[in-house]
């Protein structure tokens, strides 16, 4: 009698563990969810609030009104913030890995942003996506800086292109290499962009912010 009683006791112990530990799993999982939900949430918000006045500026101006890029440098480069922007559904398309410069530095901490002929930075601001071409790194686009704050780009040579550095897909916590001011991206993301900007009957936007 005393041996049941025993392996009873055993058995409800047992279930009671294994009900909580599957409680605490449930627990740890929505609050997972909830938090990548709320990031995704704010980033779409941000995204989309300065989605707005681009298009404005791309109807007023002659450019493409359906699609854009938008480039987030406030996200960690190991992380998507290269982003395919439909400006009349307010969604994203696709997104990206995309370098940020490093300033003439061998490793950039942080961010820095700058605008003179040989600074090596990345520069803020729109710029109006040109023709493609062959260089040294293969197809590439140029890019024509619209505001004071990036109005030297084509100056600096700094192109849309892809190198072997910049890897498919997020590679977050780690980061990924820098460049000498161009949005770096992979060889099979330039090529996905290419037939967009290609198939494009006007010129399309790219806008690079930081929301710090």
């Amino acid at each position: 009698m005393k041996r049941i009683i025993l392996t009873t006791i055993g058995l409800l112990f047992f279930i009671l563990l294994a009900g909580a530990g599957w409680y605490y799993s449930k627990i740890k999982r929505k609050t997972h969810h909830t938090v990548t939900d709320d990031s995704n949430k704010k980033l779409l918000t941000r995204l989309s609030l300065h989605a707005k006045p681009l298009l404005s500026y791309a109807k007023k101006h002659g450019y493409n009104t359906k699609t854009c890029l938008l480039a987030d440098m406030s996200i960690e480069s190991g992380k998507n913030r290269l982003f395919v922007y439909d400006l009349q559904k307010d969604v994203v398309l696709d997104a990206g890995l995309a370098a940020h410069g490093r300033c003439n530095q061998e490793w950039l901490k942080g961010r820095k942003y700058g605008n003179t002929i040989g600074c090596g930075c990345t520069s803020l601001g729109k710029y109006k996506i040109g023709n493609h071409y062959q260089g040294r790194f293969g197809l590439a686009y140029k890019l024509h800086g619209l505001d004071s704050t990036n109005s030297n780009a084509f100056k600096r040579f700094v192109v849309l292109h892809s190198h072997s550095c910049v890897p498919k897909g997020e590679v977050d916590p780690l980061p990924i290499c820098q460049s000498d001011g161009c949005p770096t991206v992979s060889a099979a993301f330039l090529k996905k962009l290419a037939a967009m900007i290609d198939s494009s009957s006007k010129p399309m936007l790219l806008f690079t912010f930081d929301q710090n």
